[in-house]
């Protein structure tokens, strides 16, 4: 393993240059297979990333993968530094992500190691930033369709054709993000069923929009590791299924993702993530203070131009 290398930031709009990301979650720490493995490590305005970032290649496709939680799953849900974790990512002109999450099903026929490619979120965490803007400088972009709907498609696509006999991939749901870390009471669990949310997770939703303002297309591959509490037929949810069924997904999850990063760079595919604050940023650049205007110059300097303050 190597030395931890420090990194410069780059505002690159230029696609074929463009990286993928990939945030492993619970069970997934590293990423096998990695060609040119190298250790970077970068220092944000928002602190310090979960651990290093590893960047690799994939075929044709650098890669950058980063375990959410540390590779010792050191941060719960909530300490996770997300603002840090997608700074850092964008810093290395990462364009497109993979977030691969390990959830509960609310759904009767989402069974255990099957997996979902989600298309809509509720969120229902309290105690975590989930913005880069503020103090002074009001951004409010559009998140009506959280998931990249091209990487989204090349997901599941792969995902699809990978499956095991007796095990399905399913296309589209709404991932409940809850903030843990301890999992649902039975009546919470069966009100998200009454909302018709499909899995459950604790990381996703926070990703995802904070992935929007750094101009990233964002998709999750979710692995269910066992029914929420609301199944009483079902053995309640505990960490020993839940690791149990997580090292199972593992092997499969790498490959998928694998599988994905070489279809991603043999496409490019383009989303309007990827200009998500081009008619986002409320507030005059001449009106930004310069602490704030410098924190977010990575994000905004493709419209306001760098900041030199």
């Amino acid at each position: 393993m190597s030395t931890p290398d420090s990194a410069s930031p780059s505002t690159s709009l230029d696609l074929s240059t463009a990286r993928l990301g990939i945030l492993g979650g619970s069970g997934l720490y590293a990423m096998e297979g990695l060609e040119d493995l190298r250790e970077l490590g970068i220092d944000t305005p928002f602190g310090k990333p979960s651990d290093s970032l590893r960047l690799g290649r994939i075929g044709d496709m650098e890669v950058v993968f980063l375990a959410r939680h540390g590779r010792h799953h050191s941060f719960t849900p909530t300490e996770v530094p997300y603002r840090a974790n997608l700074w850092a990512l964008r810093s290395l002109n990462v364009r497109w992500i993979l977030s691969v999450s390990a959830v509960g099903s609310l759904q009767q026929h989402l069974a255990p190691l099957d997996m979902v490619v989600p298309d809509q979120f509720i969120d229902r965490t309290h105690h975590r930033p989930h913005t880069f803007f503020g103090d002074g400088l009001v951004a409010h972009v559009t998140l009506a369709d959280p998931f990249c709907p091209a990487l989204s498609r090349i997901l599941a696509d792969v995902s699809e054709s990978l499956m095991p006999e007796g095990r399905h991939l399913h296309r589209g749901g709404t991932y409940l993000c809850m903030e843990g870390p301890a999992f649902s009471t039975r009546a919470e669990s069966e009100l998200y069923r009454s909302w018709s949310c499909d899995v459950i997770g604790m990381t996703n939703h926070t990703e995802a929009r904070l992935a929007r303002e750094a101009e990233i297309a964002y998709s999750t591959l979710a692995m269910v590791t066992d029914y929420d509490c609301w199944h009483q037929e079902h053995d309640s949810v505990t960490v020993e299924m839940v690791i149990d069924n997580l090292r199972a997904n593992a092997a499969l999850a790498q490959t998928i993702v694998k599988a994905a990063a070489e279809r991603i760079a043999a496409m490019r595919p383009s989303s309007s993530s990827h200009h998500a604050l081009r008619n986002a940023l409320m507030t005059p650049q001449d009106q930004v203070p310069a602490d704030t205007r410098r924190r977010v110059d990575l994000f905004t300097a493709p419209y306001w131009g760098a900041f030199a303050g």
